[in-house]
């Protein structure tokens, strides 16, 4: 691993004198209202260190073209990051991200993925093994509601990806990255390829919380990456900054589930920006979770059944004899129910007439079935299930 902070000296005789580039970057990079355009063209037209040095004496508004980024009120931003910077201890700062690669545009370490991107990040701080990059790389994204089929065909897809030694690159939130990411990281403890997250805060601001566990096993398996310094918090502006950096890593982008609007479409128009292959999963033509994914498939994109049309499409071999999971359903009225339900979340009584089962009785399969694994159920909504415990229960748990 390349690490960008010199162990060998003590953060705490570091002098502004012999701080490294990316000390300045750092610095820079937390400035308020410093957004990745600002700091890309503050990094183009001057050296870092020369940059701060222009922010402090506001020579920044001598420069035209970052002028023109700096908003309807370049006077107050320039004020603002003045003022930041004379309170602003950089070799604190940059004491504080030891044990973080950081590393600058078209410096050494950066990822070379991003250096000829569209929009680069200026920085990137990383947590984990950049050698995953080396390795083909496919965005798995969707909706934060999705559907029990979406979590886990995100989850299967995810894992059969990771199998067949493609890096799943996803933004760690709640829903179908969330998903894919730990279904990929169930195939690398086997000797498939770790995940890749890309978030919107520093690495050491956990959002959500709840994925806490799930944030640190990505950073001790693949790699975790921000465009922030630490401390940062997240956002909302800084959620479609990192969705183009999440498809300017991918070979492609691949939508499981998405409303017509959201993160997952953004990171879609940044492929399509890129020339990337932008894939989808169909759904139920009524199902809100899928209107996004079967518009996109209307549109043009390539539509996907499973890791197999994906691994296609990237030209990717997948080693002869690994078994391919199919849905499947129990036998008899229990089966007949199952098929009945569809994957979409369905009503007691739509469920009645689907089945030709009656209440009572459907009542009564519907609990066993729950039981066994093979349905969940949501106030008075029943959705099936693809994996079931072999020892019958659902595998529950938040993504």
């Amino acid at each position: 691993m390349v690490s960008a902070f010199d162990a060998s000296r003590p953060a705490d005789v570091r002098t502004p004198g012999d701080l490294p580039v990316e000390a300045w970057l750092v610095a820079l990079a937390g400035l308020p209202h410093m957004g990745p355009a600002r700091l890309l063209a503050l990094s183009l037209l001057f050296e870092p260190r020369a940059a701060w040095a222009a922010v402090l004496e506001r020579r920044i508004l001598d420069q035209a073209e970052l002028v023109e980024r700096m908003g309807a009120d370049p006077e107050a931003v320039a004020r603002a990051w003045q003022q930041a910077a004379t309170r602003t201890d950089v070799a604190g700062r940059w004491s504080a991200h030891a044990g973080v690669v950081v590393a600058g545009h078209r410096r050494s370490g950066y990822p070379s993925i991003l250096s000829n991107d569209l929009e680069p990040p200026a920085v990137v701080f990383m947590l984990g093994d950049e050698r995953v990059l080396d390795r083909p790389r496919v965005a798995v994204v969707g909706t934060r509601r999705c559907t029990r089929y979406g979590h886990e065909l995100a989850q299967q897809v995810g894992n059969e990806l990771a199998a067949a030694g493609v890096g799943v690159v996803s933004g760690l939130a709640l829903g179908i990255d969330g998903a894919a990411h730990r279904g990929a990281l169930e195939a690398s403890g086997g000797g498939g390829a770790p995940p890749i997250a890309v978030v919107a805060s520093g690495l050491d601001v956990v959002y959500p919380k709840r994925h806490r566990a799930l944030w640190e096993r990505v950073a001790e398996t693949g790699l975790l990456l921000s465009e922030s310094p630490l401390g940062v918090q997240p956002a909302a502006w800084r959620f479609p900054a990192r969705n183009r950096i999440i498809a300017a890593l991918a070979d492609a982008v691949v939508v499981v589930e998405s409303g017509e609007r959201g993160g997952s479409m953004y990171t879609v128009d940044q492929a399509l920006r890129r020339d990337l292959p932008v894939m989808a999963f169909p759904g139920p033509v009524r199902s809100p979770a899928s209107a996004g994914t079967n518009k996109l498939i209307f549109e043009g994109a390539a539509i996907v059944r499973d890791s197999a049309d994906i691994l296609g499409g990237l030209g990717v071999v997948v080693p002869p004899g690994r078994p391919r999971t199919t849905p499947h359903v129990p036998d008899g009225e229990k089966g007949r129910v199952v098929r009945a339900l569809g994957w979409e979340p369905t009503s007691l009584d739509e469920l009645v007439v689907r089945s030709s089962v009656d209440l009572p009785r459907l009542s009564v399969v519907l609990a066993e079935l729950e039981a066994d694994g093979w349905v969940t159920r949501t106030g008075m909504w029943f959705e099936r299930t693809s994996r079931p415990h072999r020892s019958g229960g659902v595998r529950r748990g938040a993504s």
